[in-house]
């Protein structure tokens, strides 16, 4: 039985908790959170067995510990850890930046004690509260070892994130802050600026914001994250986020020019290089962006339709992600788009709604 602690409980650290829970139940799970709250809640639904205190000797008797908390608080509390765990213990974080921590792990003479993680997965939401085990699920998990952690170690945390339903990477530090800088840090500043753009565009009658939808909502989802994790990205990942930044604007402006010059053949390369490009991304077969179990329904505007079609799929045991009403119907078809956690559950999904004479489209 392994004794595991978390410093820090929120989105991501309740979700590896949950995740550990449910796959490994006789792993002694121990916690320490800021917020009294948190691990009330954590202990009322079995997800740890124990609270720690902010500074406690129980660190000592862990395997593992994940380092969860703001940066900054993570920082702080390995120069605490250095004198407290065992020789065998591995610390680790899920920060969404690397090098800074591997920095301090260095300066500290941690590195055989320290792996680098990375859950490459995550919800506008955050706490606690939207914590869930199967956030980790077919999610990249990036992997950055200490440079003297041994083999055996590097091996047993690798088997413990498979575990969980994740999917291991290992990479250096530097590597993982530059392909991060390209596919996670740019697009949540460019998400963010968009939004900032469309409010400053938009008249006194909001028109903009009231068709905004389709396209526009997928897109800019991401601009509801917490304004506090991402302003610290920004800063701690600023030469790997400002050099792809300078690529991004380059793009931009050779895009303007493009348009202004009605370079028909460029924009249609241009268009046509890009769906190329992200349809091969939702082929992936066990990547995080992997194809979205979704269907889309017409049905009638009448009170309870809705709560019909959940009747049905409910009453077949089929789980239901999301559900939600198209209002912009420019780039979709149907009025009702539903969201399933498995191919096999859209599958019948389908035959069944079919079967009561709905019409359907997919994806």
């Amino acid at each position: 039985m392994k004794t595991i602690a978390f410093i820090g409980l929120g989105l991501i650290g309740g979700s590896i908790a949950k995740a550990i829970r449910k796959v490994h139940p006789d792993y002694r799970l121990l916690a320490y959170a800021s917020h009294k709250e948190t691990l009330a809640a954590a202990l009322s639904s079995n997800t740890i067995d124990a609270v720690l205190e902010k500074q406690d000797e129980r660190y000592g008797t862990c395997d593992y510990i994940f380092l969860c908390a703001p940066v900054e608080h993570n920082l702080n509390y390995l120069i605490y850890l250095k004198d407290v765990i065992s020789a065998h213990c591995i610390i680790t974080d899920v920060g969404s930046v690397k090098g800074i921590i591997h920095q301090r792990v260095e300066e500290l003479g941690m590195e055989r004690n320290f792996i680098g993680g990375h859950p490459m997965a995550g919800s506008e939401r955050s706490g606690f509260s939207s914590s869930s085990e199967r956030l980790l699920e077919n999610a990249y998990y990036i992997i950055t070892p200490g440079g003297e952690v041994a083999l055996e170690s590097l091996t047993d945390f690798t088997e413990l994130v498979s575990s969980l339903g994740a999917i291991p990477m290992v990479l250096t530090a530097q590597e993982h802050d530059f392909i991060t800088a390209g596919v996670s840090h740019l697009p949540h500043i460019i998400a963010s600026a968009l939004v900032n753009l469309v409010n400053a565009l938009d008249n006194d009658q909001e028109y903009m914001k009231t068709i905004a939808a389709g396209g526009f909502r997928d897109i800019t989802r991401i601009a509801s994250s917490s304004p506090v994790m991402w302003q610290q990205i920004c800063l701690e990942n600023k030469s790997n986020i400002s050099t792809v930044l300078d690529e991004y604007i380059r793009m931009l402006i050779q895009i303007r020019c493009t348009i202004d010059n009605q370079e028909a053949d460029n924009l249609y390369q241009m268009f046509s290089s890009s769906k190329d490009y992200r349809d091969s991304i939702d082929m992936t077969s066990n990547g995080p962006i992997s194809k979205l179990h979704v269907l889309y329904l017409d049905i009638a505007d009448e009170a309870g339709g809705i709560a019909t079609i959940a009747t049905i799929l409910a009453m077949d045991n089929i789980n239901i992600k999301n559900i939600g009403i198209i209002h912009n119907r420019e780039f979709e078809q149907g009025v009702l788009k539903i969201e399933f956690y498995e191919e096999n559950a859209l599958k019948e999904a389908i035959a069944l709604l079919k079967k009561r004479n709905y019409i359907v489209y997919e994806r």
